[in-house]
């Protein structure tokens, strides 16, 4: 079953979304290669950043690890 989220919970999907996609493109990596590092499917990372995904906590810091960042670091996004 498909949740339902909010328009405010749907941006803050979408701003993590471009957070992680912003820090992956400036570390040089291809999602395909996020992915394997962060033992995720490649397909799991590309709806992440696209919002459509809520990420869970353990899968950003699975994310934060294969970056190289602190955990905190994929949550600051623009007001």
């Amino acid at each position: 079953m498909q949740k339902s989220y909010s328009t405010e919970e749907k941006s803050l999907l979408i701003k993590v979304g471009q957070r992680i996609r912003q820090l992956r493109l400036k570390s040089g990596m291809s999602q395909e290669k996020l992915a394997f590092a962060s033992d995720l499917d490649r397909t799991y990372v590309g709806s992440v950043e696209r919002g459509e995904r809520n990420i869970s906590v353990i899968n950003l810091n699975k994310i934060s690890v294969a970056l190289n960042i602190d955990s905190f670091e994929l949550l600051k996004t623009a007001e």
